[in-house]
């Protein structure tokens, strides 16, 4: 079974004023589920299969994003075991005025293939070729490691 897209999905949308809290900054929230969008998506368009996230890494939250700027997020695979994908999920605000972008967040999302009657099923896998690539898959592997150790604790 082959990947049926190993393209990175990038998303864009604005921050409006029902997005902000007192300080006209995004809520992490909001952040948080543009970014489990990006990732399901991603999978989704990877794998030709529906997914439902099972685990995120732990996020930091460098930089707030304002009322007004954009907010791009892009996903990519980076891992795979039988039946889950992760994507690596990075945030930037920009500036409409300048268009300068700053990394606001970043993180490891797992996600589940699921059928139509939500049992997991298998996915193609995906292979590491450039450096990065190895990196984030090591990453990743040893995220999914510690969640699993955890787990069957």
């Amino acid at each position: 079974m082959e990947p049926y897209s190993t393209e990175p999905v990038t998303l864009i949308e604005e921050v409006f004023p029902q997005d902000t809290n007192s300080y006209n900054t995004l809520f992490g929230g909001r952040l948080l589920s543009l970014m489990d969008k990006a990732a399901g998506i991603v999978c989704a368009k990877f794998a030709h299969r529906e997914f439902v996230t099972i685990s995120i890494d732990t996020l930091e939250f460098k930089a707030p994003a304002r009322q007004g700027d954009l907010i791009e997020v892009t996903g990519k695979i980076v891992f795979t075991s039988n039946r889950t994908a992760c994507a690596k999920v990075t945030a930037w605000a920009m500036s409409k005025s300048d268009w300068t972008k700053t990394e606001i967040c970043q993180g490891y999302f797992f996600m589940i293939a699921i059928d139509s009657m939500m049992r997991p099923i298998p996915i193609p896998q995906f292979s590491a070729e450039t450096d990065e690539e190895k990196a984030d898959w090591e990453t990743a592997k040893g995220i999914r490691e510690h969640m699993l150790s955890r787990k069957n604790k």
